[in-house]
């Protein structure tokens, strides 16, 4: 096939804002395809023969009409908002259509003219699109399916970002996300509406209260930003006491040390798909979701107080990529994601079904780390993992903390912890 079909990117001002290089092109095109409201801002300009398709709707037919009018000998135009290689349709299209088949000639972004009316220099932004399925408003736990997803966990890493809204996820349910997501004074959300158009309308720097009790008109985007530097806090190692935890203590946190040595030898990388069963306080899940802050952790714990300490730390800590399920593994583990690392913290008297289960699961190259203090499991686990034919290995780990005595200093020691740590044997 010739390289017949361009890529066009315009504005609300339609025909006005296209170069002429773009005009040209669409007015010889015998084949034209955009949403509904851009066709007729186009119609009177392009080939009265022209075929038209509307795409709202039909996105996935696009790559088949393309390649049907190509195989026809026809040319094509398909009209894209903006900057079609910025979350726009010029992605799909490349993949399915081939580059070589292909021209784009982008036009300006919404996001730059949405800069460009708050005056703020956008170079550091980052970009993210809500521009997909509803999937309702956020909540705490929400996984990496829910369209607010990359949006909040990007306010995480960035001082600055611009969203491409959708109807469903709009500046005030962004508002009402980063809200729930424990964010309050230190953001400002602006919003940029109905570009170009004769009732353009731009509100800048809301607080997300204000912005989440407003209506926008659309289509609009929102400009997000950092305004009030936070302290920042380590990515790991935690006092045990900054945790919310049960009282009076009865073990049920993971102390600092053995957390230290056990986060180590979960191997850990920014995007890891965690599990954390028995998860306790969640330390030992909400520490990794600081490592692997782009992936995501699953913990479950089946004690109701100890599940709500951990919902409360993970609020502390903004781990918005941290869910939480109460209840008794294995149970709900078939729902979840095949994991990169798994911490066993407790297991509900299940330990051998959750060993084999997990190894059964473990992506390649993928580890297991519990932790023991009885005997009883340490040989069970051990056991286990070698009636599986599991690479392991075991660290008894006892630490000694300071403590005053007078005016001087003295070792208190820690109960003895072993940490076992395992790898499921793959075959060639």
């Amino acid at each position: 096939m010739a390289k017949n079909c361009t890529i066009i990117g315009i504005l609300d001002d339609g025909w006005n804002g296209l170069s002429d290089q773009a005009r040209a092109t669409l007015s010889a095109a015998s084949c034209v395809i955009g949403a509904g409201r851009t066709l007729e801002l186009v119609t009177p300009h392009i080939a009265a023969q022209a075929k038209q398709h509307d795409m709202d709707g039909a996105l996935l037919h696009v790559p088949e009409w393309i390649t049907a009018a190509l195989n026809e000998g026809r040319s094509v135009a398909v009209l894209a908002t903006g900057d079609p290689l910025c979350h726009g349709i010029a992605k799909l299209l490349l993949e399915k259509v081939g580059a070589e088949n292909i021209e784009v000639l982008p036009t300006l972004s919404t996001v730059q003219l949405a800069f460009a009316r708050l005056g703020k220099p956008w170079q550091q932004a980052q970009i993210v699109s809500v521009h997909s399925k509803d999937a309702g408003e956020w909540t705490t736990g929400a996984t990496p399916q829910h369209g607010l997803y990359a949006l909040v966990r990007a306010v995480a890493e960035q001082d600055l970002l611009a969203a491409f809204t959708s109807p469903e996820n709009s500046p005030e349910r962004i508002a009402r996300a980063l809200l729930a997501a424990g964010y309050g004074g230190e953001l400002r959300l602006s919003v940029a509406s109905r570009l170009l158009l004769p009732d353009e309308a731009v509100s800048a720097n809301l607080t997300l209260d204000e912005a989440a009790s407003s209506n926008f008109a659309a289509p609009n985007i929102v400009v997000i930003e950092r305004t009030a530097t936070q302290p920042r806090r380590a990515v790991f190692g935690f006092e045990d006491a900054e945790f919310v935890q049960r009282h009076p203590e009865k073990g049920l946190i993971t102390k600092l040390e053995v957390r230290a040595v056990s986060l180590a030898k979960l191997g850990l990388h920014d995007s890891s798909i965690v599990w954390d069963i028995g998860a306790g306080s969640g330390s030992v899940g909400l520490e990794a979701s600081r490592i692997a802050r782009r992936g995501h952790v699953w913990a479950i714990e089946k004690n109701a107080a100890d599940a709500q300490n951990a919902r409360d730390n993970a609020q502390i800590l903004r781990a918005t990529n941290y869910t939480l399920c109460e209840g008794k593994a294995p149970e709900q583990l078939d729902s979840w994601p095949d994991p990169d690392a798994v911490f066993v913290g407790g297991s509900g008297g299940e330990l051998a079904t959750l060993i084999q289960l997990i190894l059964s699961r473990l992506k390649p190259n993928g580890r297991l780390v519990m932790n023991f203090v009885t005997i009883e499991n340490l040989a069970l686990a051990t056991t286990t993992l070698a009636a599986a034919g599991a690479a392991w290995e075991v660290v008894q780990l006892q630490a000694a903390r300071s403590q005053p005595i007078l005016d001087m200093h003295r070792l208190a020691a820690q109960n003895p912890v072993w940490i076992v740590s395992a790898t499921r044997k793959t075959t060639v």
